[in-house]
């Protein structure tokens, strides 16, 4: 049987117990470094040699231990997905407790923050350690649906054997990574499990079509805040000369006056009343709004810090599984930014190619399709709005003059775990990017 009839035997029902002990098969071989008679899927192959080189034990996994009650309760009241748990119980609670499941939704660090569903099953869970406070995280246990979900960035069903530890055999799950919509920021995800003989093929679908429904939701949100916010913004712009504008609590701006629309602004992780210099607008002052700022632009614009505040130096960091990050340093300052999956590509792409890349060819790093330069136009022109005085064009590259410092995994195979861009899966050692 080869890998793809091996799929579609586990999720068709067609003698799951057979194809249960072709997966233990393969994972016999994989813990013994041998070639498995029955390949793995990608997704679960990608994942044990994660794992392995993790050292995560295959019988027991690496507990890290349990939160405590306030910490649970603190990251609980702090996650953006809060507002969102009633969406994603409505549409997965009644379904798995009706199918002997548990719904479960964790922190992007794979902590499990609610859990609910079949009273029997949660009993079963907590014998797994499956319970809130507890790390699902690879790192943790391995292979499972939640943390390999959160480092491959897309839905994932693990079934029986699939899973690395042995524990966890007699348990399919099913999840999917949950975003926050304004930047692509990884907030959690969230998760349907039960005893390994309720499998069901369309488990997966399911919890998929729920998470982008709470995605959905959170961008509702998101819009409705603005709105509120411009309210307040529209009289106060009204009394202002030269150019400004509100923002909320996160740069996406609400209202502009005296000056082009511009996008989300990049703010520092601590902003104060007064000045501070940022990379798209130059040097500005800060005043307090309710839920945001105003932000006075000085006249002279993006060149008020002076001679030799243009970055002079940027370092990314791609070493974690599920957070990359961009820092800059130059005259004005220092400043780190989050970086989505898909500028964390864009910007490997050009760290490794110093004398700089075209459309068409970063087209083909990206998708492996050259024609697909309008997309990468606009991906582009995002990220340099954002990182100005970083990016040049005409080709892409860093600027003249920016001395970039690339951090990577110390094992090739770990380089952004998510991704499927040719460019990034031939450095892993991945060969073409592969989905579930």
């Amino acid at each position: 049987m080869n890998e793809e009839s091996l799929d579609v035997a586990r999720l068709s029902g067609v003698d799951p117990r057979r194809a249960a002990r072709l997966i233990s098969g393969a994972r016999a071989a994989a813990l013994a470094g041998d070639r498995p008679p029955t390949a793995p899927r990608p997704v679960i192959g990608e994942s044990w040699k994660r794992t392995l080189r993790l050292g995560v034990d295959p019988d027991r996994g690496t507990p890290t231990g349990r939160l405590a009650l306030e910490e649970i309760e603190h990251r609980r009241q702090s996650s953006p997905l809060a507002t969102v748990l009633p969406t994603l119980r409505e549409g997965l609670v009644a379904v798995a407790d009706a199918a002997q499941h548990i719904m479960v939704v964790t922190d992007p660090e794979g902590r499990v923050l609610w859990r609910d569903g079949s009273a029997a099953v949660r009993r079963q869970a907590d014998g797994i350690g499956f319970t809130p406070g507890a790390s699902w995280a690879e790192e943790s246990v391995g292979t499972n649906a939640v943390g390999t979900a959160l480092v491959a960035r897309r839905p994932v069903q693990v079934y029986s054997a699939e899973h690395f530890v042995r524990s966890h055999h007699s348990w399919t799950c099913a999840a999917a990574p949950l975003h926050d919509p304004r930047d692509g920021r990884l907030l959690g995800a969230v998760d349907v499990s039960g005893p390994a003989t309720t499998v069901h093929p369309a488990t997966l679908a399911l919890v998929g079509t729920v998470a982008r429904l709470a995605e959905s939701e959170l961008r509702d949100l998101h819009r409705a805040s603005i709105d509120r916010l411009r309210t307040v913004a529209a009289p106060v712009l009204c009394r202002i000369g030269g150019r400004a504008l509100v923002v909320d609590r996160n740069g996406w701006p609400a209202a502009v006056t005296g000056m082009p629309p511009v996008d989300r602004v990049q703010l520092p992780k601590s902003v104060r009343p007064g000045q501070i210099w940022l990379p798209s607008l130059g040097l500005c002052t800060v005043e307090p709004l309710p839920d945001g700022w105003l932000l006075r632009v000085d006249a002279t614009g993006a060149d008020a810090a002076g001679p030799g505040a243009e970055p002079s130096r940027v370092v990314l960091d791609l070493r974690l599984p599920r957070r990359w990050t961009l820092s800059v340093t130059g005259g004005a300052g220092s400043w780190t930014q989050d970086l989505s999956p898909r500028h964390a590509e864009l910007l490997y792409v050009l760290a490794r190619c110093p004398e700089g890349r075209t459309a068409a060819q970063l087209a083909d790093d990206l998708f492996g399709d050259a024609t697909r330069t309008v997309t990468v136009r606009a991906e582009m022109s995002r990220v340099r709005r954002t990182l100005a005085g970083v990016l040049a064009h005409r080709p892409y590259r860093f600027a003249d003059g920016v001395a970039v410092e690339l951090l990577t995994p110390d094992h090739p195979g770990d380089l952004l775990p998510h991704s499927t861009a040719p460019a990034v899966r031939a450095a892993s050692g991945g060969g073409e990017g592969s989905g579930d």
